[in-house]
């Protein structure tokens, strides 16, 4: 099973606009379907073969699961389909204007959410497309008119609470997605089964229904295959690759799919209300697309501080490793190596007593201090070097005079002769 490689946000936004518009063309076929069959027994049936479509391309997916995957499967199948069916329950008692409303404000809720529970920071660039996408949301529903229907506050705040499900849900997947063993295939048929099996359950109790005529069953398998199993899996990658606010600004562009589907298919007649709601999802959706560095959730042209930093630290000690240093010096024999144990006394060997405390030979910090004592001796006047700096009770001087006099090949005094 394939673990998602590194972040591509361009294509989790295409997948998600994916997601959005297969979820959006859902809407008016529910509308029809559900004048045939209950809502609950709809839902069990689309789920369920949504699940069995993608078990059927990738029979061995469950395979070899590990129980965090399991795990993070089911509780994600709970969470939305429980959002779901409470939905669903509360539509009779809510006009479809103010549910679809109430649906929609998990775009605020999700920001909210991401704020209080993981303490995520949201660029102000996405804050705008949060309430663009509201005013959109708005202008879509609200604008358009409320039918003659009692409003229930009961039902009302179930689908607000529907809403706050679906924002918990996108905010869960995010984070699920951060880890290494993601399993996007994997861990969609499970929370598809899940949520099949949980408004079942709910459906169960009058007996399923199922659709009579070949039509029905068309309309069906729309709902299962392209809006639930697709987009379901399309959500997955997705969401592996874009953050999760911005992950629900994309999303909330349904109401502007199901507009184009109504226009087209339904004749129906384009008003101020799916203009001016159009305009607005599509500048929020403008602002939730990755900025020109790659990264959301960062302001544009701005660098990630923390990446470089990362990447510096990663560099610095790749070079504290010790390795062999092939350069030779110029001019006569190569400087032979002196392991330490060609000390004839330990207690004045130069390792011993010259190095860090703990070490057994110098660190590259002392190293580098020492060099820079060197360049900056050479620049000192008379005795004024000899005062700064000694090595063994010598002037550092008077070494680098000799040095530089000629090159004897003989050791130290301190090494032991062979």
């Amino acid at each position: 099973m394939a673990v998602v490689a590194a972040p591509r946000p361009l294509l989790g936004a295409v997948l998600l606009l994916f997601v959005s518009a297969a979820w959006g063309s859902a809407f008016p076929l529910m509308k029809d379907l559900i004048d045939r069959l209950p809502v609950e027994d709809l839902l069990a049936e689309r789920y369920l073969i949504a699940a069995l479509t993608l078990l059927l391309i990738r029979p061995n997916c469950l395979r070899g699961l590990s129980r965090e995957t399991w795990i993070n499967g089911v509780v994600l199948g709970i969470v939305f389909g429980v959002g779901q069916t409470a939905q669903a329950m509360a539509l009779d008692s809510l006009p479809s204007a103010v549910s679809g409303f109430a649906v929609g404000c998990s775009v605020v809720i999700t920001p909210i959410l991401a704020l209080i529970l993981f303490k995520a920071k949201v660029p102000r660039r996405i804050w705008a497309g949060v309430v663009l996408a509201l005013a959109g949301m708005t202008a879509f529903t609200l604008m358009r008119g409320v039918e003659d229907h009692e409003v229930s506050v009961i039902a009302l705040a179930v689908t607000l609470s529907a809403a706050a499900l679906y924002s918990g849900h996108t905010l869960m997947l995010g984070q699920m997605s951060k880890g290494r063993a993601f399993h996007p295939f994997a861990l969609t048929v499970v929370q598809l089964f899940t949520i099949g099996l949980l408004t079942g359950a709910v459906g169960a109790r009058d007996g399923i229904s199922v659709p009579a005529d070949l039509p029905d069953w068309l309309l069906l398998a729309h709902l299962s295959v392209i809006s639930c199993a697709l987009g379901f899996l399309a959500r997955s990658y997705g969401q592996a690759h874009v953050p999760a606010v911005p992950s629900g600004i994309l999303m909330s562009s349904q109401p502007v799919w199901v507009a184009v589907i109504a226009v087209i298919w339904f004749d129906e007649p384009v008003g101020w209300s799916m203009v001016v709601g159009g305009g607005l999802m599509a500048a929020a959706m403008l602002l939730a697309l990755p900025a020109r560095s790659g990264v959301l959730g960062k302001e544009r042209g701005k660098p990630d501080l923390r990446a470089i930093s990362r990447v510096a630290a990663q560099a610095l000690a790749d070079r504290k490793i010790k390795r062999v240093d092939p350069l030779r010096l110029t001019g006569g024999d190569p400087v032979p190596y002196i392991a330490k144990s060609a000390c004839a006394k330990t207690q004045s060997c130069p390792w011993h007593t010259r190095s860090l405390k703990g070490g057994g030979e110098p660190s590259l910090e002392r190293l580098i201090e020492r060099a820079t004592l060197i360049v900056r001796a050479r620049s000192l006047p008379g005795p004024g070097c000899c005062q700064s700096v000694t090595l063994l009770g010598r002037c550092l001087c008077d070494l680098m005079e000799e040095s530089e006099g000629g090159r004897t090949g003989r050791l130290p005094r301190w090494f032991r002769s062979e």
